[in-house]
């Protein structure tokens, strides 16, 4: 504050890519420009969840990270970084098309601003490889034995909520393509195998849902 400024004075302008200002009044813009909409609008909603969602995956690679630079990265963990960074940058194409305002959805692109079945069906091939590898829980299990597939039960989370919101989306004819609700429950289901397949990587099981039940454990094969 200099000499004789008010302390109520509005701070000086600055350049910045990221603070454009044009969101101060709770609105902000859809891809493909055309009107502006309320940050609370239900899509906008929909594609800051999935924002989470990408967020919570990246917690867990870099708790991967962590192992990698420690040494600490047994081969266990396969091709787990790998897929986990392939989901995060999927989630950025179904943000895009719930961000993408209705006049434009003739211009998305498949796997680029809009679901497609390729994406739908990779989902299905990573759930089948994951869990011909892991040992399936008996029952339902307690999030939090390793802090990888804690971040990566977080992600699920997540996911579930904005399938939550997207279902709602849905009934207003909201969602331009057919794969958008397909893909995230499939991604769902794969990160939950996807956490147990991070804690048996480090020799863990997580604790049933139950504190009378020991931790029985079954193989597919068995169920």
């Amino acid at each position: 504050m200099t000499e004789g400024e008010p302390p109520d004075a509005p701070s000086a302008a600055f350049d910045s890519a990221v603070a454009t200002r044009r969101g101060d009044d709770g609105t902000t813009g859809l891809l493909f420009g055309g009107p502006r909409v309320r940050k609370d609008d239900l899509r906008t909603e929909t594609y800051g969840t999935i924002d989470e969602a990408v967020a919570a995956l990246g917690l867990a690679r870099a708790q991967l990270g962590v192992k990698d630079r420690l040494g600490t990265l047994n081969v266990g963990f396969g091709e787990l970084p790998a897929i986990l960074l392939r989901l995060q940058r999927e989630l950025f194409a179904a943000a895009a098309e719930l961000a993408t305002q209705p006049d434009a959805w003739d211009r998305q692109q498949d796997g680029v601003s809009r679901v497609s079945q390729a994406m739908v069906d990779g989902l299905e091939g990573m759930l089948r490889e994951a869990e011909a590898h892991i040992t399936m829980p008996a029952e339902f299990v307690v999030p939090g034995e390793t802090p990888t597939s804690a971040a990566i039960e977080l992600a699920r989370t997540i996911v579930r909520r904005a399938e939550r919101r997207a279902v709602a989306l849905g009934s207003e004819g909201l969602i331009p393509g057919p794969h958008l609700l397909p893909y995230l429950n499939r991604l769902a289901d794969l990160l939950w195998v996807l956490a147990r397949a991070a804690e048996q990587a480090e020799a863990r099981s997580a604790p049933p849902s139950r504190p009378d039940r020991r931790r029985a454990a079954t193989t597919r094969s068995d169920r």
